[in-house]
């Protein structure tokens, strides 16, 4: 890991884009995504109640299986994301799952008002994995705020920054809490296909505290309806973890428990 004190917004861009074009595929075909060990959980189904109905929205949706499990529950979605390659993915996965009630649209999350060409929808879903990836909370705010209609609601459901700064095989930290730039790291293969081999291996991820994510969606105008810390996640953090099957894991009773994920909802005023 190195600090990115001399690369430029464009540098972190490509760099990330090529690692998420390169894996895109991999994932697509990986057991993680074709057996349903993606897609929303029931913490996130208890947050947002039935979607039936509703208009939804996707950024960073990677290979849509978010977008396609809220369709499958009844909302017309629509997915975006920066990787052409996850977007040639997504139809093929939602025609597998049976699903037609989802759109696919390539474009950056920063551009998402005109990657949707201005629509605004009843429900903006993100997370797991995605705001590390961007710099800017305060621009990812207004964008949010951007594609929710007045009277619609903005969810999202993400790993706690806190395990971001803990060690891979303890739970020392190793990283700041708090800001200090983008930092860079090698990451071959990936979490999807952890035994690929990988070309593009460098990725830049951005530490962002609850407490800046939060205030920036506060900032925008957005009204707090809930607010939700987990001692669990949805992927394999430290080899100890153990799950029942759902998709869920947690640590052992002996383990002491900390947040490794949080939800947050926010009403958009009419």
């Amino acid at each position: 890991m190195s600090e990115l004190d001399d690369h430029s917004p464009a540098e972190w861009r490509d760099l990330n884009h090529a690692w998420w074009e390169e894996r895109a595929p991999l994932h697509s075909a990986s057991l993680l995504y074709r057996e349903g060990g993606s897609g929303l959980k029931e913490f996130e189904w208890e947050d947002l109640g039935s979607v039936t109905g509703l208009s939804v929205v996707h950024p960073q949706c990677h290979i849509g299986t978010d977008a396609i499990s809220l369709a499958e529950r009844g909302a017309t979605t629509v997915g975006f994301d920066f990787s052409a390659a996850a977007i040639k993915a997504a139809p093929v996965l939602a025609e597998q799952r049976g699903t037609s009630a989802t759109e696919w649209l390539v474009g950056d999350v920063y551009d998402g008002a005109h990657a949707v060409d201005g629509r605004t929808f009843d429900l903006v879903y993100t997370g797991k994995g995605a705001v590390c990836w961007l710099p800017d909370m305060q621009r990812w705010a207004e964008v949010m705020w951007s594609l929710c209609r007045p009277g619609g609601r903005f969810y999202l459901s993400e790993f706690h920054p806190l395990t971001d700064q803990l060690h891979d095989d303890d739970t020392t930290f190793a990283r700041p809490y708090f800001p200090t730039g983008g930092d860079l790291f090698e990451e071959p293969g990936s979490y999807a296909a952890r035994d690929a081999v990988t070309t593009n291996n460098v990725i830049v991820d951005f530490i962002h505290p609850l407490s800046e994510v939060m205030q920036a969606l506060l900032d925008v105008g957005f009204q707090l309806r809930k607010i939700r810390e987990f001692p669990f996640t949805v992927s394999k953090r430290w080899p100890w973890m153990v799950t029942n099957g759902d998709g869920i894991w947690r640590f052992p009773p002996e383990v002491p428990e900390f947040p490794m994920m949080y939800s947050l909802l926010f009403d958009k005023p009419e």
